[in-house]
Parts: structure tokens; sequence; C-alpha cells
């Protein structure tokens, strides 16, 4: 079993594992934790709870810390936040991170997103002392297995592990993503320059419209606020907010002519101390899921938010 191994000495290990029972599952979890324990390495395990037993528990260890994948990733951008900061907690040993962003039940958007997330560990760590184990159910559609070899260098099937003869860089993976999104032709659209009271004006009736609880409008419209007083600050020019909801969410879409040269933009938290900064963490922060794409055309940003 090569789960054992910490790394080659240096730098980031990230690994894409393919399972087919639930038994191999936990099996390997318990082995990765157990080899984090015998190497003194901090552990940080992130799955859905939903798909562990009940009465499952994770070896016993102090450095050992457990996170519901579900909830912490419902936004994948949330992810490297959460993993910096454990990183930043044991600073100066070997971290080992085992985390399961893509499951059954997701979205196409949320699974799009989550190996957008997979492709940015790449970058946001390449200089980390890490290993990093990505499970990937067999279930999945064949479409998310080849995405995680796209984004994982090595690949574990059948107990081995090699070189994943499919894997793209962060840069060249995320080239491939900034295309157009695809847009109802029944969404609202409105024009917005200088003035954002008309912005939150429609997105807190379109959210309302939709059944959001209060307290969820009131993110959207704040979240939605940020993306457009972006527009006005960064290219000084006048943006497009088109919003429309299905059955299982209410969307906000901007469109300006700027483009986000930080590919990690909203992926890392504040300094609290230092004006600016914080629009695009916030926005993440709010919204159930959160998709950018930025080019020479411009910049389209669509956030998400669950309907009850």
């Amino acid at each position: 079993m090569l789960i054992n191994q910490a790394g080659s000495g240096a730098g980031i290990r990230h690994v894409a594992w393919f399972y087919r029972t639930p038994a191999e599952y936990l099996a390997a979890i318990e082995e990765f934790v157990r080899a984090g324990l015998a190497s003194e390495e901090p552990v940080l395990v992130a799955v859905p709870q939903d798909q562990l037993p009940r009465d499952w528990t994770l070896p016993a260890g102090s450095s050992v810390t457990m996170a519901d994948m579900a909830v912490v990733g419902r936004n994948p951008a949330r992810v490297i936040p959460l993993l910096a900061a454990f990183c930043t907690r044991h600073h100066g040993q070997r971290i080992r991170y085992l985390g399961e962003p893509a499951w059954c039940g997701r979205s196409d958007a949320e699974l799009q997103e989550a190996a957008r997330h997979e492709a940015l560990l790449n970058l946001a760590f390449a200089d980390a002392q890490i290993t990093i184990f990505c499970p990937y159910s067999a279930l999945l559609p064949q479409a998310v297995i080849a995405e995680a070899r796209s984004t994982h260098p090595s690949v574990r099937t059948n107990g081995s592990e090699s070189a994943s003869p499919g894997y793209l860089g962060p840069t060249e993976y995320l080239a491939k993503l900034d295309r157009l999104l695809p847009v109802p032709a029944s969404a609202q659209t409105l024009e917005y320059a200088r003035d954002l009271r008309p912005v939150r004006a429609v997105v807190a009736a379109v959210a309302e419209r939709a059944g959001l609880p209060s307290a969820r409008c009131t993110d959207l419209v704040i979240a939605a606020s940020e993306v457009a007083a972006n527009t006005l600050r960064h290219t000084g020019a006048a943006g497009t907010v088109r919003l429309w909801s299905t059955e299982r969410e209410v969307l906000c879409q901007f469109e300006d002519t700027g483009v986000i040269t930080d590919p990690l933009a909203g992926h890392r938290r504040p300094a609290g101390d230092l004006p600016g900064g914080q629009g695009l963490w916030l926005v993440n922060q709010l919204c159930d899921l959160t998709e950018i794409r930025t080019g020479d055309l411009g910049t389209i940003v669509r956030l998400h938010m669950d309907r009850p």
C-alpha cells in the first residue's frame, strides 16, 4: 500500500484515489489516519458525514481533526482557507489532509467547482509540506473521474499509485474552464453604473419571490452588492446582472469587462488590518456556490443560493 508514503521528503503530494465499496472507503481513511499518527503528522479529514456509519469513529489521536465536507465544502471555495488555517496551526510540521469534494448527488456546477478547487490546491500549497489524499467513488460520472485525473499529479487504483497521464498543471487546467456560462432566455437583466440601489432591489425581489428566508435574502443582496461594487471599483465601466431561479436555487450572474488575474482570489482569508480584499472572500462565505470565469473578454461571477 502506497497510502502510507509521506511525500518523497518534501513539497506537496496530491493523490486522487478511486474506491469501489464502502468497506474499502473506510479502510483507506483509517489507514491514512494511522499512518499520520505513526509519523506524528497532524491529520485533517473532511468527508461528507452522511457517508460514514453512525457508529464509526476515527483512530484516536490529539492531532486528528474531523470536518463535515457537506458543510465546510458546500461551497468548495471555503476549503482552501480551512486547510490553510490548519497548516498555520501546525506550522513547521508536514500535514496530512484527506478531502472528498465530489460525491454522488452534487449538481454539475458543484462538481465543476469541486474540480476547480482540486486544481487550485496544487497552486495554493505548491510550496507546502503536505500530503493530500482525495477519495472519489467509482459510481461518479466518468466525466468527474476524468477531471480528477486532470487535477491530481498522482492517482491510486487497485492498491498502487502512479503518475496521472492526464494531469494538467493549474494554469493549463484553469484556462480551459474560462468559458461562457449559459443563461436561460427567461433571465431578468439589469445594467448598472454608479448607483447600486437598483441592483440590490432587483436581487431582493427575485430572492423573495423564490421563497428564500429573510436572512438568506439579505446574504444574497450583500453578496450581489459586493460583486457589483467590484465592477465599479476595478473597471470604471458599467456591468450587467442577470437573475433567474430554478426549483433548486436562485442565481445571480454578474458580467463586466474586468479581468481577475489572481486565480486564488476569494480563496484566501483577508488580513484583518488591511483595507479592501474582502469582496470575493465575503461572497464565498455567504453563497452556497460561486462560479468565476475570467479572460480577455471580461469576467463572469455567478452566485448560487439554495431555495428551501
